[in-house]
């Protein structure tokens, strides 16, 4: 039935370019408006002065589809997506697309970043359906919210025939239509629902996933598979704890040469750091322009341990320059973190990063020039459209020729002269789930590079999280212009605790993993799945969804339960509460049989299964006011790439957390306890031994 509905669709799309339709007659009209003006979101604002009668999602939609039995038509998006833009302006602009739209759908628009939920379950229909999913998502609905037919972005003529053939079917055949919706519903749900096939996880699915890392990386420039390319931070950072644990040098290599690959091309920002979404060629020389902080974020934290693991400076300058940028441009003064940057400015993709040959000669004397124009690679031709260049560092390039002072006065005066241009669009939006992988990023910042700036501003966005959005033992997922809205998603709560994790072994203030304990708490009483172990996404308080799902795979961003695992066995290191370390088990347990077949697709899972399977460390230090060693450890072991630890300090008068509680000074000195499973070893006032303890790790042998 599905299938017959949608091939018929396809062939009568055909007729309607080539055969005027009569315009369907008009149905009882009620008063309309784009209901969007009253909306916090900057995409929805994109869309609030459109002659489409846009409704968000919500009960007012709904009961407005049902009252005047139309069919719903469900736009999904964000406000740096390319695409969307473009679909926006040729279609919705358009009075000729409004009018179709408004006469015979209840249109509904939906940020995909505050809807994460909605967006889910509808791509999940498309692609169910054997259509293409992608951004703009734009889906069809019976009034009961089942999905019948959909895809991505349409051209306006061909988007007018679907509009058209779509009416005419639902006003012809509207049990046809709801018994595809029905077909495709069930099939959703089922899918998302089904039982979990449980299997036994072993070291094997290390090698697993080393092996099919090696097959599809490119060894010429670096990264995975073709274009476009994605820079894939978890299986990065995963491929380090293989090297890690088996001392393999491929796996070092591949990290190492991709990294670098990454931020000589031009998906990073040259002069203002920062990379954009992904690469459109396999050189990474052409990005897709638009920033997102969770890219950011993640690369921060891979770059950042590929440093550690190396001690090659150039990472760390890169981690530094990638946290700058966020610093600058993407905090907000209360302290949260921003969302996004667009891709366009001015009506063009990358506008404000491209440069012409004529641009620069101007703006530089000739010596910085030509010195600039050799290291990034720039000609009279351009790289890019209309003659345009794309900074990119060339392969005859040092990394320290950055540091050339022609080179480093040549980008001050470029980047002074790109901040006077129209600058792209900037979401403003704050996301509790984005903001807690740049806290953890922030924190994790000053642990390895030792710059205070990078605490204050995890410190002050936390705070600014839970002033905003921690209300009644609840989180919400969204703040913008002083509202707070929408239940937190699991990826909401598995995030900030995680940056809470890492904000508390950065300082070690106490009030930082209390809350982190508080929201796990939380967590588990919202979203643990009892039955199959697990956290489902959303809270099941939302009748309209059609489905709850849970999944354990990653998407661009870590899967929830994957961190969730990781911050359930770190709390139980610190925490010494034996059900912390059963819940991290459920969920191998719950996933385990579809993560031994497919490890490629569950990095951040397997991150924490190396965590769960290394001879994984507490260290509990106790200061002694007499001497400093604990600094001297601290910033020797930050150092070194140590994954696999929990980290408590003795805070005078609070016995709290269990690992360093009542643990006593050795010879009135600064004392390290260096435990396993909570089992500690003989304390000790020498912190070399200690460090040399921690450093340990259980090694594996990759099989071949």
């Amino acid at each position: 039935m599905i299938r017959d509905l949608i091939l018929g669709i396809l062939i009568l799309l055909a007729v309607f370019f080539f055969v005027r339709r009569d315009t369907p007659e008009r149905g009882p009209m009620t008063e309309k408006y784009n209901r969007l003006i009253h909306e916090k979101s900057p995409y929805l604002q994109q869309h609030k002065d459109n002659p489409v009668h846009w409704y968000a999602w919500g009960e007012e939609a709904f009961d407005a589809a049902k009252k005047e039995n139309k069919p719903i038509f469900l736009s999904i998006g964000y406000s740096t997506c390319h695409w969307c833009h473009v679909m926006e302006h040729e279609s919705f602009e358009k009075t000729e697309v409004a009018g179709v739209l408004n006469e015979n759908y209840i249109p509904i628009k939906v940020d995909r970043e505050e809807r994460p939920d909605v967006d889910e379950i509808y791509m999940s229909a498309v692609h169910a359906m054997g259509l293409r999913g992608g951004w703009p998502l734009s889906v069809f609905l019976t009034p009961d919210l089942k999905p019948f037919y959909g895809g991505t972005y349409w051209p306006k003529e061909y988007f007018i025939a679907i509009l058209n053939r779509l009416a005419q079917l639902w006003r012809e055949q509207p049990d046809k239509v709801f018994e595809s919706g029905e077909q495709v519903a069930e099939f959703v749900k089922a899918q998302k629902t089904a039982a979990t096939e449980i299997g036994t996880l072993s070291e094997e699915v290390f090698s697993k996933f080393y092996h099919h890392s090696a097959i599809s990386f490119d060894s010429r420039w670096g990264g995975f598979g073709a274009a476009p390319k994605f820079p894939h931070a978890m299986q990065l950072s995963m491929l380090l704890r293989i090297h890690r644990r088996t001392q393999d040098p491929m796996a070092l290599e591949m990290v190492v040469f991709t990294l670098d690959k990454m931020a000589r091309g031009g998906m990073y920002d040259h002069l203002g750091g920062g990379f954009a979404r992904y690469s459109t060629d396999e050189r990474w020389l052409v990005p897709h322009f638009e920033k997102m902080l969770y890219d950011n974020a993640l690369l921060t934290r891979t770059y950042l341990e590929a440093f550690q693991a190396t001690g090659n400076e150039v990472l760390a300058e890169i981690a530094h320059e990638i946290l700058d940028y966020v610093l600058r441009d993407m905090t907000h003064p209360e302290g949260g973190f921003y969302s996004a940057e667009d891709a366009d400015s001015e009506g063009e993709e990358g506008k404000f990063y491209v440069w012409k040959e004529e641009e620069l000669k101007r703006a530089l004397s000739p010596e910085e020039f030509g010195r600039f124009a050799q290291v990034y690679g720039v000609t009279s031709e351009g790289n890019f459209e209309h003659g345009t260049n794309i900074l990119s560092l060339q392969e005859s390039a040092a990394w320290t020729a950055k540091k050339d002072p022609l080179l480093q006065s040549a980008r001050e005066k470029l980047f002074k002269l790109r901040e006077k241009r129209i600058h792209p669009h900037k979401d403003d939006k704050i996301l509790t789930s984005w903001n807690g992988l740049m806290i953890s990023a922030m924190a994790l910042g000053y642990q390895v590079l030792g710059d205070s700036r990078y605490l204050e501003a995890a410190k002050k966005a936390a705070r600014f999280l839970e002033k905003n959005l921690w209300k009644d033992r609840s989180l919400l997922a969204r703040y913008r212009d002083g509202e707070g809205r929408f239940n937190a998603y699991l990826d909401d709560y598995a995030y900030l605790i995680q940056g809470l994790i890492d904000l508390y072994e950065s300082d070690f203030d106490p009030k930082f993993l209390e809350w982190a304990i508080e929201l796990q708490n939380r967590q588990g009483e919202l979203f643990w799945d009892s039955k199959q172990g697990g956290f489902f996404f959303t809270d099941g308080r939302d009748s309209a969804l059609l489905v709850r799902t849970k999944e354990g795979m990653d998407g661009a961003i870590p899967n929830g339960n994957a961190v969730s695992a990781l911050n359930l066995l770190r709390l139980y290191g610190l925490a010494f509460e034996d059900r912390y370390k059963e819940g991290a088990t459920k969920i191998f347990r719950a996933f385990s049989k579809t993560v031994a077949d497919y490890p490629h697709a569950f990095a951040q899972m397997l991150i924490a299964y190396d965590y769960f399977t290394d001879s994984s460390k507490e260290i509990a230090l106790i200061p002694s006011s007499q001497d400093e060693e604990e600094k001297l450890f601290l910033k020797n072991f930050r150092k070194k790439f140590s994954p696999n630890r929990a980290l408590a300090l003795a805070t005078p008068g609070k016995d709290f957390p269990k690992l360093a509680e009542k643990k006593p000074l050795v010879n009135d000195k600064t004392t390290f306890y260096v435990c396993e499973d909570q089992t500690c070893r003989k304390p000790t006032n020498d912190r070399e031994e200690a460090l040399r303890e921690v450093l340990g790790f259980k090694a594996y042998k990759l099989s071949e």
